[in-house]
């Protein structure tokens, strides 16, 4: 039977990625593990890692990384450059139906320190709801366009878990 990745944990892997980390997906269970550039240091120093691990969960840990960097069962899934948050910014910048607010976010996006004036001008005018929204859904099609075009199939619990909260 064929691996059926959950969407909601795949959007929720790539929300969290930074320059430090990368996700990757075990093609055979459909877990999605987190590395940072530090763990897969550990298993590149050429020490034996295993006299580091504190715990039976840290050595299971460092084996799954072993796995990503020695076999073929991960694929590494997108990251942040391949994401291109900011191109999510400026689109829904676009979206919003009021040219004044929309032309202010679009200058609030311009230059350093972007991403944190963004945050700030969508709190000031109440429309982070929206922001939120939207931004989930932009990962949402990056997370389902990349499962497909790797042959994954996926369940859409995207909404059910919403609904929990």
């Amino acid at each position: 039977m064929a691996v059926v990745v959950s969407l909601r944990d795949l959007v929720d892997e790539l929300q969290t990625l930074s320059n430090e980390s990368h996700a990757y997906l075990n093609k055979i269970t459909g877990e999605i593990l987190s590395v940072t550039n530090d763990d897969f240091a550990m298993v590149d120093s050429g020490d034996d890692w295993r006299e580091f691990s504190e715990s039976e969960l840290e050595e299971k840990f460092f084996e799954h990384v072993e796995k990503v960097r020695f076999s073929e069962e991960y694929l590494e899934l997108p990251n942040q450059f391949d994401i291109h948050e900011y191109e999510i910014m400026e689109r829904f910048c676009l979206s919003i139906p009021n040219e004044i607010i929309s032309d202010v976010l679009l200058d609030k996006i311009r230059g350093s320190g972007a991403f944190r004036r963004f945050k700030d001008t969508i709190y000031r005018y109440g429309i982070e709801k929206d922001w939120f929204k939207f931004r989930d859904e932009a990962y949402k099609e990056i997370a389902v366009s990349w499962l497909e075009s790797n042959g994954f199939a996926y369940s859409d619990d995207m909404n059910r878990r919403e609904q929990s909260v």
